[in-house]
């Protein structure tokens, strides 16, 4: 009933719009930023020291602080209202959680068992890192703008999903990655095995739940006018602040792979991140023909099943794993396919229920 008062203004919807309908094209320009002009992303990754007067400073880091930002708008835009109508029928949510929860535990063992048939001397065992911290995580916020970006997304469920696997992360990130650590080798099960108290605290809680529950409660407390005005501001820097984060978050990855070449590498993290992001795309959009789920919902439950929060993984990896930063290269592919594949899920609406769909 209130919709109409908390659109943001004529000027910044365009704004938002334009960049929304872009947003792919501006996905891939930020990955070839990374490639060709690194060095920024590589200045921005580490953290600076502000001054604030003759004895105060402020510690800054900009990857985590963007991931903050896009966060808080997830939060801020959560139609709480509307929130009771996916309570009262939770099919897509309950569904979504379990897969979000079931599907590492079936996609990681495939993916562990297939790089120990390599000639890697530590039997993948780095791959397999970065690939459980990538799916440990919650759904990813963006989830919300490729939901947003297209007509028929189920927006209070991509939200609700989003919402709760945050919520729930400080249990489930550490869950998730005891169960699969026995599945590494070497020093790399020793280095998840310490992970597991950030991505059960710190990291988690203060940079993953605390933004986007702030977002809630702003929005909660801000009358409709007032956020009218703060989504109109809010809404596009969020969209350029992703961008950003993707930029740097690729310097990291791509920069190190420009001074120090290891093609095969980049080839097996580009076909393990591309195998993991297919398997979870396909379970989700077969549990959604299974629920019968009309088309928005379908989407919604097809994007959380796929899109795991990949930038707070490459946060992970880097405040866990310093002197392993090739272990960011799968990360970024896992984000580039992630986006990918939203963007044509998305795109394609899923027009008719997924159940119905052929093949």
């Amino acid at each position: 009933m209130h919709a109409p008062t908390t659109d943001p203004s004529p000027t910044t919807g365009r704004a938002t719009a334009w960049l929304r309908r872009r947003l792919g094209r501006a996905v891939v320009l930020s990955y070839a930023g990374a490639l060709f002009l690194p060095g920024p992303g590589l200045w921005l990754r580490h953290t600076h020291t502000l001054p604030l007067g003759p004895l105060l400073y402020l510690s800054l880091c900009t990857a985590p602080c963007l991931l903050s930002l896009v966060l808080f708008s997830a939060g801020l835009q959560v139609p709480v209202n509307e929130l009771g109508r996916v309570l009262r029928r939770p099919s897509a949510l309950l569904a979504g959680l379990a897969l979000h929860l079931a599907i590492p535990l079936l996609v990681i063992p495939l993916v562990a068992f297939l790089l120990h048939k390599s000639p890697d001397t530590d039997g993948g065992s780095g791959l397999v890192t970065a690939m459980i911290l990538i799916v440990a995580m919650p759904v990813a916020a963006g989830a919300t703008v490729w939901t947003g970006k297209g007509d028929g997304g189920d927006q209070p469920t991509m939200v609700g999903l989003v919402l709760a696997s945050t919520l729930l992360s400080p249990l489930t990130a550490p869950l998730v990655i005891r169960l699969l650590s026995p599945l590494l080798s070497g020093g790399y099960a020793d280095s998840l095995a310490a992970s597991i108290h950030t991505a059960g605290g710190g990291v988690t809680l203060v940079g993953v739940v605390l933004p986007c529950a702030a977002g809630i409660l702003l929005r909660l407390a801000l009358p409709p006018s007032w956020l009218s005005q703060v989504l109109g501001v809010v809404m596009p820097v969020t969209l350029v602040g992703s961008l950003v984060l993707t930029y740097v978050n690729a310097s990291g990855a791509l920069g190190t792979f420009v001074a120090q070449p290891r093609p095969l590498l980049f080839a097996a993290a580009l076909v393990v991140a591309a195998l993991v992001c297919l398997l979870s795309f396909v379970l989700g959009r077969c549990a959604a023909r299974l629920l019968r789920l009309d088309p928005p919902a379908a989407s919604s439950l097809t994007l959380a099943c796929g899109m795991n929060n990949s930038s707070a993984s490459a946060v992970l990896i880097t405040a866990t794993l310093p002197d392993k930063p090739h272990l960011l290269l799968p990360v970024l592919a896992c984000g580039l396919l992630q986006k990918t594949a939203a963007n044509r899920v998305v795109r394609a609406g899923l027009r008719r229920p997924a159940w119905a769909s052929p093949g």
